[in-house]
Order: C-alpha cells, then sequence, then structure tokens
C-alpha cells in the first residue's frame, strides 16, 4: 500500500537522475547549520533554518513575501519543485517543508532518508556552493492558515482537540525541559497539555532515516489513540520543529485531514499564567 499522498517523498535514485534538471531546486536545512558546508549533495543550495526563515527579532517566520524572495534568491520560478533534505532523520527538513506548505508554496517534496540515506547509498557530496540565476518569482496561491494553531486556538480546544505530544517521555513527564544535547531551558515550568499523548517524532523513521511503512505508522498513532477522523489534531514540541516531522506524517503521509503544527509550543505554552499543566 502507498502513503497517502506518495508525490510528497523521493528517494535517493530519483534524485541522483534528477539533479540535473533545470525545474528541480534541491535545499539542504539541518540543525547544524555548518554541515551544509562540510560537505552537500551536488548542486543543493543550503538554507540556515533560524537567518533563513525567521522574522527576527520576533519570535516569528518570515511571512509571505519573505519566502517568495527567498525562493527567487534560490533560482525557483513557477515551474520548479523544491526538494527538501537534511541530518537527523530530515529533522529540520521537514519543519522547512511545513513551513513552505503554511505559506502558500505547494511545489515541494522531502528526500525520504535525507542526508543520512544519501550517505548509505555511497552518493557523491560536494563542498562547491553553486550558483543560482535569481528569478522574479512569488508565491501564487494564499496562506494555508489552517496548517498551524496559534496560542488562543490551542487554548480554546483545551478538551476538545486531540494533542499529540511528540518530545522524548522525559519531556513530556516534566524530567526534562529540552532534548538531552540541549540547555535545559526555554519555558517557565516542565510538563504537557493536559490529555495529550506521546508519541515521539523519530519513532516514525527508520534506522536509515527513512519513514516506516503505511501500516507501521497506523499502528504507531492508532496504538496512541489518534483518530483520522478527529475534529482537529495538533502536533506540538518545543519549538515546532519536531512537531512539523509529525504533521508531515500524519498529514502528508497518513492523510489525517485536519492537523495542525502548534509552534510555539511548549516554550510558549509552558510559560504562560494561569493555563493548565500535567506531569
Amino acid at each position: 500500500m502507498e502513503f497517502a499522498n506518495p508525490e510528497v517523498l523521493v528517494d535517493t535514485a530519483w534524485l541522483g537522475e534528477h539533479l540535473g534538471d533545470l525545474d528541480v531546486r534541491v535545499i539542504e536545512v539541518d540543525e547544524d547549520t555548518s554541515a551544509y558546508l562540510k560537505g552537500h549533495i551536488p548542486g543543493s543550495l543550503g538554507w540556515d533554518w533560524f537567518e533563513d526563515l525567521h522574522a527576527k527579532p520576533r519570535r516569528d517566520y518570515i511571512d509571505q513575501n519573505g519566502l517568495s524572495e527567498l525562493l527567487a534568491r534560490s533560482g525557483v520560478g513557477p515551474a520548479t519543485t523544491v526538494v527538501l533534505y537534511g541530518g537527523n532523520n530530515n529533522w529540520f527538513a521537514a519543519y522547512a517543508y511545513w513551513l513552505l506548505r503554511y505559506l502558500g508554496f505547494d511545489r515541494v517534496k522531502l528526500l525520504n532518508g535525507g542526508r543520512k540515506r544519501w550517505e548509505l547509498d555511497s552518493r557523491e557530496l560536494t563542498t562547491e556552493t553553486p550558483k543560482v540565476e535569481p528569478t522574479t518569482y512569488r508565491i501564487p496561491g494564499p496562506v494555508h492558515l489552517e496548517l498551524r494553531a496559534m496560542r488562543d486556538e490551542v487554548l480554546s480546544k483545551l478538551g476538545a482537540a486531540s494533542f499529540v505530544d511528540v518530545r522524548s517521555p522525559e519531556e513530556y513527564r516534566g524530567e526534562m525541559m529540552a532534548p538531552a544535547h540541549l540547555p535545559q531551558e526555554s519555558a517557565m515550568v516542565p510538563g504537557h497539555i493536559p490529555g495529550a499523548v506521546n508519541v515521539p517524532w523519530s519513532r516514525a523513521a527508520n534506522e536509515d532515516g527513512t519513514f516506516k511503512t503505511l501500516d507501521e505508522l497506523k499502528r504507531l498513532y492508532d496504538d496512541a489513540g489518534l483518530d483520522a477522523d478527529a475534529p482537529v489534531i495538533v502536533a506540538y514540541c518545543r519549538i515546532g520543529e519536531r512537531s512539523a516531522h509529525t504533521w508531515f506524517v500524519l498529514h502528508e503521509l497518513l492523510g489525517f485531514p485536519k492537523v495542525s503544527n502548534y509552534d510555539g509550543s511548549w516554550t510558549e505554552y509552558g510559560s504562560l499564567v494561569g493555563v493548565p499543566v500535567e506531569w
């Protein structure tokens, strides 16, 4: 059986055959923003997830105009398909994918397995940064507001929506405030949104970074009690990047119709005054 939207994924063989295509733009997005400079897929560009995708000094993303400018600088035109990839099971590549879809750019795919699968297949890496011809591209479609959950919506849906906390069990139980390799800070209190189920994002991936099969993914979320027919499913983590990966699995691969990513996540929710919290 195929995923609900199999066209959102390409494998390393497909990408290897299309690296020279003028209508394909490959872009790497990594948590480690120095990874691209150490070696990347030939012809690919590197986006810095913080510098390129965020509207500093606010805690928010670039808007649709900002993304249009970034895509234009990256040589993207009306017929261009963007293929995103990165390390750590496509963690931040899925984050960028969700943001592009949210801001109305739909010609985007993920490389299944990302950098790890590419390296395991002994495919070429380079340190050469390609020169691309900028375009005047502007995103023609509307922003997909339904793909993003904001604070007031989250608060209004407590006890009604299905929340999936994709952090580690230790974060969910309030024993840690962030992944073990990061500083233990951000929110004011630990814990999770009341009623949220805990399905760590990385459980959706195989050892080689590729996504698990359709049946395995269905079983994973069925066992957690998530129902595709639920009125709304809201995924969250600490700052919205791990939950974007889970949003991709639920919405794009499994075809759950109403899934949004709460990118404010625990950094926001765990700092609000007076909201209910569970450990």
